[in-house]
Protein backbone atom coordinates (compact mmCIF):
# COMPACT_ATOMS: atom_id res chain seq x y z
CA UNK A 1 0.00 0.00 0.00
CA UNK A 2 0.94 3.74 -0.69
CA UNK A 3 1.75 5.58 1.57
CA UNK A 4 0.07 9.46 1.31
CA UNK A 5 0.90 11.05 3.92
CA UNK A 6 2.90 14.28 3.85
CA UNK A 7 5.17 13.08 6.62
CA UNK A 8 8.28 13.68 7.09
CA UNK A 9 10.26 10.77 8.55
CA UNK A 10 10.54 9.33 4.84
CA UNK A 11 11.93 12.27 3.30
CA UNK A 12 14.58 12.72 5.81
CA UNK A 13 16.97 10.89 3.58
CA UNK A 14 16.39 12.85 0.35
CA UNK A 15 19.10 14.18 -2.10
CA UNK A 16 17.89 13.83 -5.05
CA UNK A 17 13.86 15.12 -6.57
CA UNK A 18 12.35 13.72 -9.95
CA UNK A 19 9.51 14.85 -11.75
CA UNK A 20 7.07 13.77 -13.85
CA UNK A 21 5.91 16.25 -16.09
CA UNK A 22 2.22 16.36 -17.13
CA UNK A 23 0.34 17.37 -14.38
CA UNK A 24 2.91 17.19 -12.28
CA UNK A 25 5.21 20.34 -13.61
CA UNK A 26 2.50 21.44 -15.82
CA UNK A 27 -1.13 21.33 -16.25
CA UNK A 28 -2.85 19.68 -19.51
CA UNK A 29 -5.74 21.51 -21.08
CA UNK A 30 -6.36 19.30 -23.81
CA UNK A 31 -10.49 19.20 -23.68
CA UNK A 32 -10.23 22.74 -23.81
CA UNK A 33 -7.80 22.59 -26.60
CA UNK A 34 -10.32 21.07 -28.63
CA UNK A 35 -12.95 22.56 -27.50
CA UNK A 36 -11.32 26.22 -29.16
CA UNK A 37 -11.12 24.00 -32.45
CA UNK A 38 -15.02 23.97 -32.08
CA UNK A 39 -15.73 20.71 -30.73
CA UNK A 40 -17.99 20.55 -27.60
CA UNK A 41 -17.25 18.85 -24.83
CA UNK A 42 -18.77 15.25 -25.48
CA UNK A 43 -16.77 15.58 -28.47
CA UNK A 44 -13.73 16.48 -27.29
CA UNK A 45 -14.04 14.62 -24.84
CA UNK A 46 -14.45 11.23 -27.51
CA UNK A 47 -11.76 12.62 -29.44
CA UNK A 48 -9.53 12.37 -26.32
CA UNK A 49 -10.40 8.94 -25.77
CA UNK A 50 -9.52 7.97 -29.33
CA UNK A 51 -6.21 9.38 -28.79
CA UNK A 52 -5.12 8.54 -25.67
CA UNK A 53 -6.89 5.55 -25.34
CA UNK A 54 -5.19 3.84 -27.81
CA UNK A 55 -1.20 1.69 -27.75
CA UNK A 56 -0.46 4.31 -30.88
CA UNK A 57 -0.05 6.78 -27.77
CA UNK A 58 2.61 4.83 -26.21
CA UNK A 59 3.85 4.19 -29.72
CA UNK A 60 4.20 8.40 -29.58
CA UNK A 61 5.89 8.50 -26.07
CA UNK A 62 8.61 6.10 -26.75
CA UNK A 63 9.44 6.97 -30.23
CA UNK A 64 9.36 4.14 -32.19
CA UNK A 65 7.18 5.48 -34.98
CA UNK A 66 7.62 9.31 -36.36
CA UNK A 67 4.94 11.63 -35.59
CA UNK A 68 3.37 11.45 -39.29
CA UNK A 69 3.65 7.71 -39.08
CA UNK A 70 1.29 8.04 -35.81
CA UNK A 71 -0.74 10.54 -37.50
CA UNK A 72 -1.83 8.77 -40.50
CA UNK A 73 -1.91 5.57 -38.21
CA UNK A 74 -4.76 7.61 -36.12
CA UNK A 75 -6.31 8.79 -38.99
CA UNK A 76 -6.18 5.34 -40.77
CA UNK A 77 -8.32 3.86 -37.82
CA UNK A 78 -10.77 6.98 -37.51
CA UNK A 79 -11.16 8.85 -40.86
CA UNK A 80 -14.33 10.91 -39.68
CA UNK A 81 -11.85 12.29 -37.78
CA UNK A 82 -8.58 12.75 -39.52
CA UNK A 83 -8.64 16.51 -39.41
CA UNK A 84 -9.00 17.21 -35.77
CA UNK A 85 -6.68 14.43 -35.12
CA UNK A 86 -4.56 15.95 -37.31
CA UNK A 87 -4.59 19.58 -35.86
CA UNK A 88 -4.34 17.80 -32.61
CA UNK A 89 -1.38 16.73 -32.75
CA UNK A 90 0.77 18.88 -34.87
CA UNK A 91 -0.63 21.68 -32.48
CA UNK A 92 0.79 20.63 -29.43
CA UNK A 93 1.73 23.91 -27.89
CA UNK A 94 -1.87 24.62 -27.12
CA UNK A 95 -2.08 21.84 -24.84
CA UNK A 96 0.42 22.92 -21.70
CA UNK A 97 -0.66 25.57 -19.10
CA UNK A 98 2.92 26.68 -16.85
CA UNK A 99 2.49 26.11 -12.98
CA UNK A 100 3.95 28.88 -11.86
CA UNK A 101 3.90 28.35 -8.02
CA UNK A 102 5.54 25.22 -8.65
CA UNK A 103 8.39 25.99 -10.90
CA UNK A 104 9.27 28.48 -8.43
CA UNK A 105 9.79 26.00 -5.53
CA UNK A 106 11.58 23.73 -8.08
CA UNK A 107 14.19 26.67 -8.01
CA UNK A 108 14.11 27.27 -4.19
CA UNK A 109 15.22 23.35 -4.08
CA UNK A 110 17.65 23.91 -6.53
CA UNK A 111 19.25 26.65 -4.14
CA UNK A 112 18.68 24.66 -1.46
CA UNK A 113 20.88 22.12 -2.64
CA UNK A 114 18.93 18.94 -3.74
CA UNK A 115 19.84 17.59 -7.25
CA UNK A 116 16.56 17.81 -9.56
CA UNK A 117 15.46 15.20 -12.29
CA UNK A 118 12.74 14.59 -14.93
CA UNK A 119 11.67 11.18 -15.79
CA UNK A 120 8.59 11.36 -18.21
CA UNK A 121 7.01 9.26 -20.86
CA UNK A 122 6.71 12.03 -23.72
CA UNK A 123 6.98 12.22 -27.44
CA UNK A 124 10.18 14.04 -28.28
CA UNK A 125 8.10 16.77 -30.01
CA UNK A 126 5.54 17.58 -27.98
CA UNK A 127 8.29 17.33 -24.59
CA UNK A 128 10.46 20.23 -26.81
CA UNK A 129 7.24 22.10 -27.16
CA UNK A 130 5.81 21.75 -23.52
CA UNK A 131 9.52 22.92 -22.61
CA UNK A 132 10.56 25.26 -24.40
CA UNK A 133 10.01 28.39 -22.39
CA UNK A 134 9.80 26.43 -18.68
CA UNK A 135 11.75 28.02 -16.33
CA UNK A 136 12.32 24.66 -14.15
CA UNK A 137 14.40 23.37 -17.23
CA UNK A 138 17.35 25.33 -16.22
CA UNK A 139 17.11 23.99 -13.06
CA UNK A 140 17.45 20.57 -13.92
CA UNK A 141 20.42 18.69 -13.54
CA UNK A 142 19.29 15.79 -15.99
CA UNK A 143 16.79 14.50 -18.12
CA UNK A 144 14.93 10.78 -18.84
CA UNK A 145 12.27 11.32 -21.31
CA UNK A 146 10.40 8.19 -23.03
CA UNK A 147 11.36 8.30 -26.81
CA UNK A 148 15.21 9.02 -25.22
CA UNK A 149 15.35 5.10 -24.42
CA UNK A 150 12.26 3.86 -26.29
CA UNK A 151 11.10 2.64 -23.45
CA UNK A 152 8.16 4.05 -20.53
CA UNK A 153 7.04 4.02 -17.15
CA UNK A 154 6.16 1.89 -15.43
CA UNK A 155 8.86 -0.67 -16.82
CA UNK A 156 11.70 -0.69 -15.36
CA UNK A 157 14.21 -0.09 -17.92
CA UNK A 158 13.40 3.31 -17.64
CA UNK A 159 13.64 3.88 -13.48
CA UNK A 160 17.11 2.02 -14.44
CA UNK A 161 18.13 4.40 -16.83
CA UNK A 162 17.69 7.53 -15.17
CA UNK A 163 19.84 6.26 -11.88
CA UNK A 164 22.46 4.54 -13.88
CA UNK A 165 22.95 7.58 -16.03
CA UNK A 166 23.15 10.08 -13.21
CA UNK A 167 24.35 8.07 -10.71
CA UNK A 168 21.54 8.41 -8.18
CA UNK A 169 21.07 6.26 -5.05
CA UNK A 170 17.56 4.95 -5.04
CA UNK A 171 17.43 5.64 -0.79
CA UNK A 172 18.44 9.14 -1.43
CA UNK A 173 15.59 9.81 -4.13
CA UNK A 174 12.02 10.68 -4.55
CA UNK A 175 9.77 10.57 -7.60
CA UNK A 176 6.42 12.82 -7.75
CA UNK A 177 4.26 11.04 -10.60
CA UNK A 178 0.45 11.05 -11.13
CA UNK A 179 -0.47 8.20 -12.12
CA UNK A 180 0.00 5.12 -9.89
CA UNK A 181 1.03 2.51 -11.93
CA UNK A 182 4.16 4.79 -12.29
CA UNK A 183 4.54 5.33 -8.73
CA UNK A 184 4.17 1.89 -7.60
CA UNK A 185 6.93 1.06 -10.51
CA UNK A 186 9.07 3.83 -8.84
CA UNK A 187 8.79 2.13 -5.37
CA UNK A 188 9.25 -1.62 -6.89
CA UNK A 189 12.46 0.02 -8.34
CA UNK A 190 13.74 1.32 -5.17
CA UNK A 191 12.73 4.48 -4.90
CA UNK A 192 11.24 6.64 -2.74
CA UNK A 193 7.47 7.72 -4.46
CA UNK A 194 4.25 9.98 -3.93
CA UNK A 195 1.45 10.20 -5.86
CA UNK A 196 0.30 13.86 -6.86
CA UNK A 197 -3.26 14.50 -7.16
CA UNK A 198 -3.08 17.96 -6.95
CA UNK A 199 -0.77 21.24 -7.37
CA UNK A 200 -1.54 22.22 -3.65
CA UNK A 201 -0.84 18.20 -2.80
CA UNK A 202 2.44 18.58 -4.36
CA UNK A 203 3.39 22.10 -2.78
CA UNK A 204 2.74 20.52 0.65
CA UNK A 205 5.45 17.97 -0.35
CA UNK A 206 8.38 20.14 -1.90
CA UNK A 207 7.31 22.31 1.23
CA UNK A 208 8.41 19.37 3.74
CA UNK A 209 11.55 18.71 1.77
CA UNK A 210 12.45 22.87 2.08
CA UNK A 211 11.60 23.03 5.42
CA UNK A 212 13.26 19.54 6.41
CA UNK A 213 16.31 19.71 8.75
CA UNK A 214 16.26 23.48 9.70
Amino acid sequence: MIRMENTLEDLNNIKNVIFDVGDVLLDYRWREMLMDYGLDINEAQRIGRELFDDNLWHIYDIGTMSQEEIINAYCDKHPKDAKVIRWFITHGEYMHVPRPKVWEKVHELKIKGYKLYILSNYPEILFNKHTEYADFMDDMDGVMVSYMIKDSKPNMAIYDALCNRYGLKTDESIFFDDREENVLGAIKFGINAKKIDSQDSLLEYMDILLNKNN
